[in-house]
């Protein structure tokens, strides 16, 4: 589980470790050196837990190793937990299985688990098979693939004056695990395996990821602290996991530490959850594009950059007027083709039937912001970003006649219910990159 740095720092923790960890049955590994995660944290990860018995757990783990630094167990709660999340530091909450909601407050984590009390604070009504909230004041559960969705506002709330808001965000979220990577973003796993991200925007409007495609179904518990860390619980082992970088929707930066674990078992606990928020992504700050030049090299953030200032300004759709594009040097004809045409700072307002001229033909399922979906017998669309990419479903920006002109909007690669993508047959679309267009 550690170098011998690391063991010999768990061996200033015997102990206070040798009880909980004969209780736990958690054991100490050794192995070659720990692994390094760059998430930023306020200090060790805390993940609270309930025990088969009703008793309450902590522990801490050091972010950038792995390494558990200490595993304390409290009294029983009083009644039997179903699910739970950890609002803080020193505050968790727990439903039953009969449906209520309990506060727990913890008086001291230091050398001992001590609670400053169990209060209830909402009597039924509290049926989520599971629990998790976000740091930033939003709490989420499950129940009958069912998402929901409450606003709190305090950091010990006494009721439904502090737990409020409650909305349902979707249906179809039938998950194995669920955990908050951060501020309206929850992660979790399926049953066959997949590794999910999701970003809440609201009712009806949310984003979803698939990390990995397979390889998680042994996962029975999943936490994070927030930083593109994540804890995964299998067979009683828990494993960490750090993700580079947890806003790029993508799986292939995880770094997965299988020699190196938390603990290779012991994990016994019945529920996890882990003080959210706790942890930070300190993205890279990234290189300044090169401005494009008329017909020259463009980055894709220039390209979206300048695809918002048309919807901005809303500019009128015509196929006869011009425009002016964002550095007002050029001018572009304001249908759908000139606005790709401007988004990309071609040489020239292109038609449908030119745009391929310019690009190269791509899969769909390769579309990133910047690309483009054209028809050569009428219409082109400025692909946005993937909004279920799972699902075919993507947003873009278009000039889309003359009563809606510029707009934003959400379809299906398929075409959804009506098999058409902005109006058009879905089927007649191509997807298009740009020759000049370079990443950045």
């Amino acid at each position: 589980m550690s170098s011998s740095s690391s063991s010999s720092r768990k061996r200033r923790f015997a102990a206070t470790l040798a009880v909980a960890a004969t209780t736990l049955g958690m054991v100490t590994l050794s192995s070659t050196a720990p692994a390094q995660a760059a998430a930023i944290c306020g200090g060790n990860v805390s993940v609270y837990g309930t025990l088969p018995d009703g008793r309450l757990t902590y522990t801490a783990i050091a972010p950038n190793t792995g390494d558990r630094v200490k595993t304390l167990i409290g009294a029983n709660l009083g009644f039997t937990p179903k699910a739970m999340a950890t609002l803080n530091f020193n505050t968790v909450l727990v439903t039953s299985t009969a449906g209520e909601l309990y506060r727990v407050d913890i008086q001291t984590n230091d050398n001992a688990l001590v609670l400053a009390g169990v209060t209830k604070i909402w009597d039924s009504g509290w049926t989520f098979d599971k629990l998790t909230y976000d740091g930033a004041g939003h709490l989420y559960g499950t129940v009958a693939g069912e998402l929901h969705r409450y606003n709190v506002s305090q950091a010990k709330p006494s009721g439904p004056a502090h737990i409020a808001k409650h909305a349902v965000i979707d249906t179809g979220f039938v998950l194995k695990t669920l955990a908050a990577a951060g501020d309206d973003v929850l992660i979790a796993s399926t049953a066959d395996g997949r590794l999910l991200s999701y970003q809440i925007n609201g009712v009806g409007d949310w984003e979803s990821s698939v990390l990995k495609s397979s390889g998680w179904s042994a996962v029975d518990n999943l936490v994070s602290p927030g930083g593109g860390l994540y804890y995964g619980r299998t067979n009683g082992g828990m494993y960490w996991y750090h993700d580079a970088d947890p806003t790029d929707g993508k799986g292939d930066d995880i770094a997965y530490h299988p020699s190196d674990p938390v603990d290779a078992s012991g994990w016994t606990q019945s529920l996890l959850s882990a003080f959210a928020n706790d942890c930070t992504y300190q993205p890279p700050a990234p290189p300044t594009p090169t401005p494009s030049t008329k017909g020259g090299q463009i980055a894709r953030s220039e390209i979206m950059s300048r695809a918002v200032n048309w919807l901005n300004r809303d500019i009128p759709y015509s196929q006869s007027a011009y425009a002016s594009d964002p550095d007002g040097d050029h001018t572009y004809r304001t249908d759908c083709s000139g606005f790709v045409s401007m988004a990309w700072h071609a040489g020239t307002s292109y038609t449908t039937q030119s745009l391929p001229g310019i690009a190269a033909t791509i899969s769909k399922s390769d579309l990133q912001p910047g690309d483009a979906l054209n028809t050569l017998d009428g219409h082109v669309v400025l692909f946005e970003k993937w909004v279920d990419k799972g699902a075919g479903k993507f947003s873009y920006i278009h000039e889309a006649n003359t009563n809606d002109d510029m707009m934003r909007g959400q379809d299906y690669l398929n075409g959804g219910s009506d098999g058409r993508i902005a109006g058009h047959a879905a089927s007649g679309y191509v997807a298009l990159r740009y020759d000049k267009v370079v990443n950045g």
